[in-house]
């Protein structure tokens, strides 16, 4: 359901934007955009708003989209933004792609980060028995515990017992615990003391786990080396704990108006929320 913001507040958010940004405009930046409560809204829908103001950004700035879903899950998304060329950030940081017309599906694969999520998992067992879990490999494909499938993955999880996880080598892994609240599972985490990798987590009991210093940050500083961007030209925008690192490291921070408020703090500035289409006011004020 769409709420509609009051037009005093909305101009407010513009006059903030653009005095946050206004002096970037005209500029090529390097954007780093998540998805779920940044540029879809939690039940996966785009506005046509919303549409048409990416791939107006797309054809005048390098967008990156910046997200936790998989490879699988996040092409979908690029395709329906019409960026034919151009980057990709995936799980977390975890995967890079390069999109391009001419290779295979579209994209190929240009930075994977993985680890050995054994020791993490082991200790979580202790903690969490009933938890549901599932590592992502490097191509994409998924393995995870009886039960346990969910659309950001992009494709069908592989059924596999914990034993089998625990050898695997991964990108990301997953760890729900559905009777669980988001604090009582951060506390279920704290108690474990796994370490060794980074985690966020999310709106549920739901938690990622990537690499040692992997995070969308790390993965969008590698594509502004690579593309000679200079730090003051970068922007990002997002909602969630895992978009904390990116809004920090970005020449200008980005919150959504829903963004919890430990989002928010981390902040340059806050835009409406994803129901007001908060994002195309962002991208609008960094028009030529």
């Amino acid at each position: 359901m769409t709420f509609p913001a009051a037009a005093p507040d909305r101009a407010l958010t513009r006059d903030l934007l653009r005095e946050h940004l206004g002096e970037l405009s005209g500029e090529q930046l390097l954007i780093g955009l998540d998805v779920d409560g940044t540029l879809v809204d939690h039940d996966g829908t785009m506005s046509p708003a919303m549409r048409e103001a990416l791939r107006a950004a797309a054809a005048e700035h390098t967008v990156v989209i910046a997200t936790g879903r998989s490879l699988g899950a996040t092409v979908p998304i690029v395709e329906a933004a019409g960026i034919t060329r151009g980057f990709a950030v995936c799980s977390n940081g975890a995967v890079t792609l390069e999109m391009d017309p001419e290779a295979e599906g579209g994209h190929r694969v240009i930075g994977t980060r993985s680890f050995q999520p054994g020791h993490a998992l082991r200790t979580l067992r202790e903690v969490a028995p009933d938890a549901h879990y599932a590592v992502e490999m490097a191509d994409g494909t998924f393995h995870a515990t009886a039960g346990f499938q969910d659309a950001s993955f992009g494709v069908e999880a592989i059924e596999s017992d914990l034993d089998t996880l625990l050898e695997l080598e991964a990108v990301r892994v997953v760890v729900h615990v559905p009777d669980l609240s988001p604090q009582e599972f951060s506390e279920v985490i704290a108690e474990s003391g796994v370490h060794g990798v980074e985690y966020s987590i999310g709106w549920t009991a739901w938690l990622d786990m990537a690499a040692p210093g992997i995070s969308k940050a790390s993965a969008l500083e590698e594509l502004r080396e690579r593309l000679g961007i200079d730090p003051s030209r970068t922007v990002a925008v997002g909602d969630g704990f895992n978009d904390v690192e990116m809004l920090a490291w970005a020449g200008v921070g980005v919150a959504m108006g829903q963004a919890p408020q430990g989002v928010k703090d981390v902040a340059d500035v806050v835009t409406e929320s994803v129901y007001q289409d908060g994002t195309v006011l962002v991208l609008e004020s960094l028009r030529g």
